[in-house]
């Protein structure tokens, strides 16, 4: 019997090896109010885990994310995973249209799997304005061993989550939105939940690091910069990219950029500098780049920057594009998918504008400003609750009419391609995200679109990703393949104008009930609004 026990052992090792599922990661995030001084003024801010912001998530692709949140503050909560596909899944999106939220006092756990991506994201709080106060972290997808990466293996990787700050909380901003009023210009701005000089990146002479960078504001473009030093490009939102060079980025409300900056400089303390892009006047907060042997500390001049130049932030956007011969989280090249050949099977233009319905500023696309709905339309469309949203209600195209309130949704089909163009006649640049998918960018001009425009796409190597921005008087297109089935959310990245109605929810609808094509509703979900005292599915 002894004697067997080594061989029976080697056998369920290698049942299980040969059918291998990917790895679990157990997170557990605590969320809660605490005391921090991010601009110098005593504030609540949202913490998790004791930490503003809070902790970084790490995996591996196609690792299953099992994080328990678990609500301790005194109000509804829930957060939402900007990049994160969520595929076939967008119960788990943690938008409120697919999730209801955790109640006070109470947690719930996501089931998630970083399927088929790699790249650098983050975690926010997606009701109300939670995120002005916070509640957001970092969240990294790392290439599996085998796959290739194509640069050397960094001395350090440094997340910066950088972004406008306001002084005032985020109920109180929202009293001020509700009694109409206009949320001023940000007091300032943070980098890893600092202000000025408040945040330290040691580094080694001679060695090269990877700064992971983005940009967890709710209302301000950004510029990234480090005094002496050039950012090489290398990934954006999941995508590696031709590696160019540069002295600054921009990077719009709710983008990821990946830069590899090289300590090739004298043994000094340099200026991390962020400011604010396209706002007079140009907010500034820096951090510091230390050498290990450097025993100066950081002064003079900040390096400058672009200031409100439309022109230098779209011709650096159009300088962006794709390695075609790199990896993704597949062993094989990104630009194997020859996007640029497949025909074209329906054409949407969004086009954002003000609003003024009942006596109060709203914001909407093609006259349309998004009313919350009491229940998630994804649990609406699982029990077939009527009237809680209105199917196919959001128009293809602009209609330049009066704008209206209406809890919309965008009725698409399962493995369509798509076009979407982002119209912007406003004096603001605008940041728009769709959940569940990366996108091509294939073309931004100004001026209005017209299918004229379509010369000047890139057909051959657009980056991919899920948030872009669309400069004033001007447009945007993308090209999407709709290969994720469910309901995902397409909204504003400017939280202000999210609130006040510039998002809608797009359905993407296939008759199958194959588990192919989409999971059944999670057992554990949260039942609220029509839906509560319903049941899900059985174990």
């Amino acid at each position: 019997m002894r004697e067997t026990l080594p061989l029976l052992f080697f056998l369920i090792l290698l049942v299980n090896v040969t059918n291998a599922e990917s790895p679990y990661r157990f997170i557990y995030l605590k969320v809660h109010y605490g005391i921090a001084y991010p601009l110098g003024v005593k504030q609540n801010v949202i913490m998790i885990n004791g930490q503003f912001p809070g902790p970084q998530i790490d995996c591996v692709t196609n690792d299953n994310l099992i994080i328990s949140v678990h609500n301790y503050l005194n109000e509804p909560f829930l957060i939402s995973w900007n990049g994160l596909q969520q595929r076939r899944n967008s119960y788990q999106d943690g938008m409120p249209g697919t999730t209801c939220p955790i109640p006070p006092r109470r947690n719930f756990t996501y089931i998630l799997q970083a399927k088929d991506q790699i790249g650098s994201f983050f975690y926010f709080p997606s009701i109300a304005l939670h995120k002005a106060s916070g509640g957001f972290g970092a969240l990294r997808i790392y290439s599996r061993p085998r796959i290739p990466v194509p640069f050397p293996p960094p001395a350090g990787d440094f997340t910066v989550l950088a972004g406008d700050w306001y002084k005032k909380s985020h109920r109180q901003l929202t009293r001020m939105l509700e009694r109409g009023r206009n949320i001023p210009m940000p007091d300032g701005l943070l980098i890893n939940g600092r202000g000025w000089n408040g945040y330290t990146f040691t580094v080694e002479q001679g060695r090269t690091y990877r700064f992971r960078i983005s940009n967890v504001g709710i209302a301000t473009s950004i510029n990234f910069r480090i005094a002496g030093h050039k950012l090489k490009l290398v990934e954006v939102e999941g995508t590696h990219t031709l590696q160019t060079n540069y002295a600054s980025l921009d990077i719009h409300l709710g983008q990821s950029y990946s830069v590899l900056v090289t300590a090739d400089q004298a043994p000094d303390d340099y200026y991390v500098v962020v400011s604010s892009r396209f706002t007079k006047p140009v907010l500034t907060t820096t951090a510091v780049l230390h050498y290990r042997n450097s025993w100066k500390k950081v002064s003079g001049p900040l390096p400058r920057g672009p200031t409100t130049q439309i022109g230098w932030s779209l011709n650096q956007a159009h300088s962006i594009r794709m390695n075609l011969s790199a990896s993704g989280p597949r062993p094989n090249p990104q630009g194997s998918y020859h996007y640029g050949l497949i025909k074209l099977q329906r054409t949407i233009m969004l086009a954002n504008s003000p609003a003024y319905i009942n006596g109060q500023q709203r914001y909407a696309i093609n006259s349309v400003s998004y009313l919350q709905a009491d229940t998630p339309l994804k649990l609406a469309d699982y029990f077939n609750i009527p009237g809680v949203y209105y199917p196919n209600s959001m128009p293809s195209y602009p209609t330049w009419g009066t704008p209206y309130l209406k809890t919309a949704s965008l009725q698409t089909d399962y493995r369509t391609f798509v076009e979407i163009i982002f119209q912007n006649m406003e004096d603001s640049v605008q940041s728009y995200h769709i959940d569940g998918y990366a996108f091509f960018v294939v073309g931004m001009d100004g001026g209005q679109w017209t299918p004229r425009s379509r010369l000047s796409y890139n057909l051959r190597d657009a980056v991919t990703r899920s948030t872009v921005q669309v400069y004033p008087k001007a447009w945007t297109a993308v090209y999407m393949s709709l290969d994720n089935v469910g309901m995902w959310n397409i909204r504003s990245e400017n939280w202000i104008r999210q609130y006040l109605g510039q998002q809608f929810y797009m359905r993407v609808y296939t008759p199958s009930r194959s588990l192919r094509d989409e999971y059944p509703i999670p057992k554990n979900a949260l039942l609220c609004g029509r839906a509560r005292g319903r049941h899900t599915r059985p174990l």
